[in-house]
């Protein structure tokens, strides 16, 4: 882990704040980075017949550590009509049962063809090509989930979605007002360059 985010290891997945381009702090990471790369590289695996033990309500009731825990799926799964438990299918099958359903829609954009945003520039614009071919651009990812509501009320107000400072704004910055949320528990990684404000006179 003191090799995240810094100049000769790895982006962390956990979230999009910015890396400073001078220094660094000896942990550039916070607890929800810690819980990202142990997911990430976690060799558990969940099987189809671990699975089979355990119904859709039971899984529901799991928390999300819980379902970390358990590991990553090893093959693609389909919850029949009715049923209360996941079956093992093959790719083959498992492409078919897509295509119909994107077939039986009667406007393209009744499909979301949701992504991370951390995938790679060059799977992000096959995963477009792929939507627009079928007609939508209805292509959110996990950004919206954390953004969605920061970028309308900011296109409002300012007109754009999205921040207009750089990182370095923060340390010359005279005054930074925090709303609704608390740094040190919400977003450690903030507290950097809230030091360096602070030792700047801000």
């Amino acid at each position: 882990m003191l090799t995240v985010n810094r100049f000769d290891g790895y982006d962390c997945p956990g979230c999009a704040w910015p890396d400073p381009d001078d220094h660094r702090s000896s942990f550039e990471f916070c607890e929800n980075g810690a819980k990202a790369f142990a997911t990430e590289a976690t060799r558990k695996r969940v099987t189809p017949d671990d699975l089979r033990e355990l119904s859709v309500n039971e899984l529901s009731k799991l928390t999300d550590m819980e379902l970390d825990k358990m590991g990553r799926i090893t093959n693609p799964l389909f919850l029949r009509d009715g049923s209360e438990h996941y079956e093992e299918i093959d790719w083959e099958s498992a492409f078919q049962i897509i295509a119909s359903s994107i077939s039986k829609s009667e406007n393209p954009d009744d499909n979301v063809f949701y992504t991370s945003g951390r995938a790679s520039n060059e799977a992000a614009f096959l995963w477009g090509t792929l939507a627009r071919q079928i007609g939508t651009n209805n292509l959110p990812d996990c950004s919206n989930m954390c953004h969605e509501s920061s970028g309308v009320a900011l296109s409002g107000s300012i007109g754009i979605g999205k921040g207009t400072v750089k990182l370095s704004c923060f340390e010359e910055a005279d005054l930074i007002l925090v709303i609704g949320q608390n740094p040190g528990t919400n977003h450690p990684r903030m507290l950097t360059a809230l030091a360096a404000c602070k030792e700047n006179g801000g």
